[in-house]
């Protein structure tokens, strides 16, 4: 690992919860342990029970994943820092988080305190549940196609583009039967691979738009400041870092895709080499990867990583 290099923190989203995740942290981590602990105290009741023990169909509900993943993220970050020492990694040039994982770089980047940050986050998955009961949708991700044409099928067959994450993974969502629709034409038109995702409803997508008013209501009701670190916006894939801005872009994506390919090129371009994911799971890492293989990545996800990330 070069120090020299520029680099960027990434936080994963919903999907990349697994019962048991934290519990190592959670065991041997001091920091990780007042973070867990705090975040339960801030809820009003025990997230980590469900983290460390399941079920797995409860871990999944969105008012779950969310701030559990949130919390994860948080206790990596800090138990890094605490092994490594304050000093590294200590000035990314800038941060992202795919969807959920946007609050988890403003909590990252000193603009929402943890308290906050998970408070937000159970009341973001609160307000997509409500939507997702209110307007019933799915998602799937179509494989090997060219975006414009999948913006065409999106069109023509009533669903959203929600998610671009590589050139060859874009995600739509939408009513089941439009999502049908779409599915079929993606096949005829030539879509290596068309795949529908086990998810709770049309996140990205206009079917949210239930949840834009609430969750308005909510970030104003939160303190938010400057990020200390720019984060590159998922709707617009360019950086933020006022906290009016960030506001906007919270309330935005919700409803709005999810620009993933055009943020990790822009960080590209900005000159960052380096991108480390922060957090469980490993999607985010694939995609910088199919995005430019030339990319270095490393995953910060439990204590084996951080300790092998510390004798690199």
């Amino acid at each position: 690992m070069n120090q020299q290099s520029k680099y960027a923190f990434l936080f994963p989203g919903q999907g990349a919860q697994a019962v048991g995740m934290g519990y190592e942290l959670y065991q041997e981590s001091d920091e990780a342990k007042t973070i867990f602990d705090s975040i339960d105290t801030s809820l009003g009741r025990s997230l980590t029970k469900i983290m460390f023990e399941g079920p797995e169909d409860e871990l999944r509900e969105t008012i779950n994943a969310q701030p559990a993943i949130l919390a994860v993220s948080l206790a990596c970050l800090h138990t890094m820092r605490s092994e490594m020492g304050d000093s590294f990694l200590s000035a990314p040039a800038m941060m992202a988080g795919h969807s959920l994982g946007e609050y988890s770089a403003l909590a990252a980047s000193g603009a929402l305190s943890i308290t906050e940050a998970s408070l937000l986050v159970q009341k973001r998955g609160e307000l997509m549940q409500l939507a997702c009961d209110q307007n019933p949708g799915t998602m799937a991700a179509i494989l090997g196609m060219d975006q414009e044409e999948i913006f065409k099928i999106a069109k023509t067959s009533g669903t959203y583009v929600s998610n671009i994450n590589t050139q060859e993974q874009i995600v739509i969502s939408g009513e089941k039967e439009k999502i049908q629709i779409a599915m079929d034409l993606a096949s005829e038109k030539g879509a290596k691979r068309v795949i529908p995702l086990n998810v709770g409803g049309a996140f990205h997508s206009g079917l949210m738009e239930p949840a834009k008013d609430g969750l308005a209501a909510a970030v104003e009701s939160v303190k938010l400041v400057n990020s200390t670190v720019p984060i590159v916006a998922n709707c617009t894939a360019k950086p933020v870092s006022e906290s009016s801005d960030i506001k906007e872009e919270l309330i935005t994506q919700i409803s709005g895709c999810v620009n993933w390919r055009q943020t990790i090129e822009f960080m590209i371009d900005e000159g960052v080499t380096d991108f480390y994911e922060i957090g469980p799971g490993r999607a985010l890492s694939g995609m910088v990867k199919k995005i430019n293989k030339e990319m270095n990545t490393y995953n910060i996800s439990d204590l084996a990583s951080i300790r092998e990330l510390k004798n690199t």
